[in-house]
């Protein structure tokens, strides 16, 4: 058997370019006599924007400083044990990109018995051990302090979870055996399960204590200093840590069977890694921690060499990375300052945008629309939103006062855009309105301002092509709700210049959106791939396909909501429209769907009634029901899904070809960040990889191999 450390030194040869993570050791005496004490820091030199990792050579580290404090307390040098992070970064966990590498399952079994061997050395050394949460901990970071006897936590800590189920893997590292018989399996299942599949939920320093994963919890301003008295008082017997008893009965499994509910209603069973995860959970019942990492290494190893995991990680990368640094974005040195911004529309959306740039941009805003009851609408919307962030502590009264005096409303435009330097519009979806719109903005806006259109279909460079001076109109698509989904696209019109591009890309940073630089083709991005989706789901429901069948056909993709619910939530007549103007481009691959026109007509907002009875489960409304006109082609599930993912991969593999975006990673980045496709997918390019469907329908992969998968 080979030992920690050689198994380290191999995994460490693997990954070359490992950010290190130093393991200091220094001592002290406690506070109140209460002995020498050895603290171990987590430093990997970086500030905090470079957060604490662990990959090989950072674990080897943690090891020798174990080695060290070990033979100081087998003889009797030191009273205790802590463990620490640099500022604001305890440890994020494992570093993902060692996990890239890796292409065997013994590599990946050697990555979590690694971590287990190493971290589970603090629970057996003659002294007490500390772990001390002063910042963010994740994955990994969390599950090191778990393994120690005692735990505090800073009130400041701004992020703690086990995001792993989120990415593909399962806490492996002690988290799925440990937690539970910490904390109870309940609260372990949310923390693991709900929290992960809930867009990687964090909890905060408040919540990490009253869970008890914290056995104490200190402000952050002298964090440190009140955990180490807090520790003297438990080593002289002063403090007493007292925790509630863990229900291994009934509860048990009542949280397990909660937990698997959890992950059929957000990925329907089209991932494994949450059931992994679960299934140890389950088998921690009886306290037997090793058997419990035993299981934890196996599930690792499986998942690592797996492809959901690839696509997650993928799919991280995608937005950490990628989203920050947009393909084929102008030098920003090109960008203009935005000192003021003007909304036309004072309807929902356009409140919501006038919201978003006053919250971000602090600048001020002002809305215009054709009366003033809308106008006054408008203003009264984002005011009451200011206050609703007011009563939840989001922002002080001062705060509160400032942006209310920021916004404004006016009838003139004139009046409102003589002095602004980048103006937006949303207004009705029809052309000659945006035309209007834009023809009325010109004239009275400066020559410098950028016009911006968050159109949803419509051609920017259509939009722009009778005004003086169309460079500086932009396409500026926000996804609904503006506040909750990061993705914007930002559409460079056929005249559109450099300067005025890059203000928009200024601007979306600044907003703290994901921009995606998209051309100016029919339906950009994210809806013409959601209108082929859905359309085909439309296609084949019309033919004769039931629409329960249809609906459960794309189940196995793990998708937010179903393409029916999602289209309720976009409204049908937006569906329709969009599909209408996909039909006009490309007439043989989008047809309007005259049951879905049906619908629109009966004024019906959607395909379902949901009923108290039967839990708000949805229902296919009667009333719809009696619209459908079907013909008597029925598919299978699986007939449908091949349709659908053909019909798919086929559009993406055109707008490739189109050079709608720069690559297949901005469609993904797009879906993922535009309509909340899931990480497990790695968007939607690495599934259809993954599944062969790109081969068939396309006759080559999206990404090369070793890209979203296991390197060949």
């Amino acid at each position: 058997m080979s030992t920690t450390a050689e198994l380290l030194k191999g995994a460490a040869e693997l990954f070359p370019d490992e950010v290190v993570t130093s393991a200091h050791v220094r001592h002290f005496e406690l506070p109140a006599g209460a002995g020498r004490f050895a603290l171990i820091t987590l430093d990997n030199g970086f500030d905090h924007t470079k957060p604490t990792t662990f990959g090989p050579q950072s674990l080897a580290n943690l090891n020798a400083a174990i080695d060290q404090v070990e033979a100081e307390a087998a003889n009797g040098e030191i009273v205790g044990v802590g463990l620490t992070g640099k500022p604001f970064i305890f440890a994020v966990g494992a570093d993902l990109k060692g996990v890239e590498l890796l292409k065997k399952h013994d590599e990946a079994l050697a990555i979590g018995k690694g971590g287990h061997d190493v971290f589970k050395r603090l629970s057996a050394l003659a002294v007490p051990t500390f772990a001390y949460y002063n910042g963010a901990a994740m994955g990994g970071g969390v599950e090191v302090g778990l393994h120690c006897t005692y735990r505090t936590v800073s009130k400041a800590l701004p992020a703690f979870s086990l995001p792993e189920v989120f990415l593909g893997l399962v806490p492996g590292w002690g988290g799925c055996a440990i937690l539970p018989n910490l904390i109870g399996a309940e609260k372990a299942v949310s923390v693991i399960i709900e929290n992960s599949l809930n867009q990687n939920r964090q909890l905060k320093g408040k919540q990490v204590f009253e869970l008890g994963i914290a056995d104490a919890i200190f402000e952050g301003a002298d964090f440190l200093e009140q955990s180490l008295i807090w520790t003297a008082g438990v080593l002289n017997g002063s403090v007493t840590v007292e925790r509630p008893e863990v229900d291994r009965g009934e509860a048990w499994d009542q949280a397990v069977a909660k937990g698997r509910a959890i992950a059929d209603s957000k990925v329907h069973g089209a991932a494994p890694a949450a059931y992994r995860a679960l299934a140890i959970i389950e088998a921690a019942k009886d306290g037997d921690l090793q058997k419990g990492f035993d299981a934890e290494d196996q599930a690792l190893a499986d998942l690592i060499m797996g492809g959901e995991l690839r696509s997650g990680i993928y799919a991280f990368n995608l937005v950490q990375k990628r989203g920050k640094r947009p393909a084929g974005a102008p030098d920003k040195s090109l960008a203009r300052p935005v000192t003021k911004v003007g909304v036309v529309g004072a309807g929902l959306m356009a409140s919501q945008l006038a919201l978003l740039f006053l919250r971000r941009l602090e600048v001020p805003v002002v809305l215009t629309d054709i009366d003033q009851e809308r106008v006054d609408k408008g203003v009264g919307y984002v005011h009451g939103e200011i206050e609703k962030l007011l009563g939840k502590g989001r922002i002080n009264q001062d705060k509160a006062n400032r942006l209310k005096g920021l916004v404004s409303g006016v009838l003139d435009k004139a009046e409102g855009f003589a002095d602004a330097d980048f103006i937006i519009e949303a207004v009705f979806e029809e052309m000659s309105v945006k035309q209007k719109v834009f023809a009325e903005v010109e004239a009275v806006a400066p020559a410098h301002a950028i016009l911006a259109t968050n159109t949803s279909s419509l051609s920017v460079s259509e939009m722009a092509s009778k005004l003086q001076h169309p460079e500086r109109v932009v396409g500026f698509h926000f996804f609904n709700p503006v506040a909750i989904l990061p993705l914007l696209e930002i559409v460079r019109g056929e005249k559109t210049d450099d300067a005025s591009l890059a203000t928009a890309f200024g601007v979306a940073k600044k907003l703290k959106k994901t921009a995606v630089l998209t051309k100016d083709a029919p339906a950009f991005v994210v809806n013409r791939i959601l209108t082929r989706f859905m359309g085909e789901i439309q296609n084949v429901i019309d033919e004769g396909t039931p629409v329960a069948v249809a609906e459960k056909g794309v189940e196995p993709l793990g998708l937010p909501m179903s393409p029916l619910v999602l289209l309720e939530l976009v409204g049908p007549a937006i569906g329709l429209h969009v599909s209408e103007t996909l039909n006009r481009a490309f007439p043989e691959r989008f047809k309007v769907s005259p049951n879905l026109k049906a619908v629109v007509e009966a004024g019906k907002r959607g395909f379902y009634v949901y009923n108290a009875e039967n839990g708000f489960k949805p229902e296919l409304d009667p009333e719809v029901a009696a619209l459908l006109k079907q013909g008597d082609v029925v598919l299978t599930e699986e007939q449908v899904r091949d349709r659908v993912l053909d019909a798919v991969a086929q559009e993406i593999g055109l707008m490739l070809e189109e050079g709608v975006v720069a690559e297949a990673q901005d469609i993904d980045l797009c879906l993922i960040t535009g309509a909340g496709w899931p990480f497990h997918l790695g968007g939607i390019t690495p599934y259809l990889d993954r599944e062969g469907v790109s081969e068939r329908v396309n006759g080559k992969r999206f990404l090369a191999q070793g890209v979203a998968s296991v390197p060949a």
